[in-house]
């Protein structure tokens, strides 16, 4: 029973936190959920969470979408979460593997993305190629951990350097990546009772998060609060690998 109150006080905080930013809930909530209600519990609840956190976003800021970018975002990470989906599969039963992979990926590109706000260096325009495999990455990453997030803002930091836009095209996007990976799981049987259980408290905490989070988005700066996410999100990684 404690455990499962500890988890939703991480849903309530990271999405209080994926409200604002319209990235990094899922990023922030998975590696202290893995531990308190496990991988099998928190990957589907946590894709649920995150696809109506985006819905409520994106009904405030719709006219902020970037529409372009959103079609090509889409597009390209709709492939490689079906290759993660796939992997995830193969994967199964390798928990620990799992979570030492999720951390150094947390770790790094929370790192590297703070390393690349604070130098304030202009940036460069990345050739296409590799704009292509950084989004296909992003997706593989986000089929197997519902957690692209880190790959996919570092590609749109570049892209969409509007606070408005950046929040909610993310958000767009998470709506359709998120939604096929909840069609997956309900194909899966991953909706288990007692994961239904814990979704139904969920929902309820996620609501009051939603309310919270953007009254704090209309008067907190972007740079106040990525100050946070990127120390929360190193402190998530090295959670996990001390595991």
């Amino acid at each position: 029973m404690l455990n499962k109150i500890l988890f939703l006080i991480v849903v309530f905080l990271s999405n209080v936190i994926q409200c604002i930013t319209g990235f990094a809930g899922t990023v922030l909530a998975m590696p202290f959920s893995v531990m308190l209600v496990g991988f099998d519990t928190a990957r589907p609840v946590l894709n649920v969470l995150g696809l109506l956190a985006s819905v409520f976003i994106l009904i405030v800021g719709f006219r902020h979408i970037d529409k372009k970018e959103f079609i090509k975002i889409s597009c390209v990470m709709a492939v490689g979460i079906a290759v993660g989906v796939f992997l995830k599969d193969l994967l199964s039963g390798y928990d620990k593997a799992l979570y030492i992979t999720l951390g150094i990926l947390v770790i790094a590109f929370a790192i590297m993305n703070a390393v690349s706000f604070y130098s304030k260096k202009e940036h460069r325009q990345m050739p296409a190629i590799l704009e292509i495999v950084l989004l296909l990455a992003a997706g593989t990453v986000h089929g197997i951990f519902v957690c692209g997030g880190p790959l996919l803002v570092t590609y749109a930091s570049a892209k969409l350097p509007e606070k408005e836009k950046f929040r909610s095209t993310l958000s767009a996007v998470w709506i359709i990546l998120n939604g096929i990976i909840f069609a997956s799981d309900l194909k899966s049987g991953a909706f288990t009772g007692e994961t239904l259980e814990v979704l139904a408290w969920s929902i309820a905490v996620l609501l009051a998060a939603l309310i919270l989070g953007n009254l704090i988005y209309k008067k907190m700066s972007r740079k106040a609060f990525l100050n946070l996410t990127y120390v929360l999100m190193i402190i998530s990684g090295i959670s996990l690998l001390i595991k």
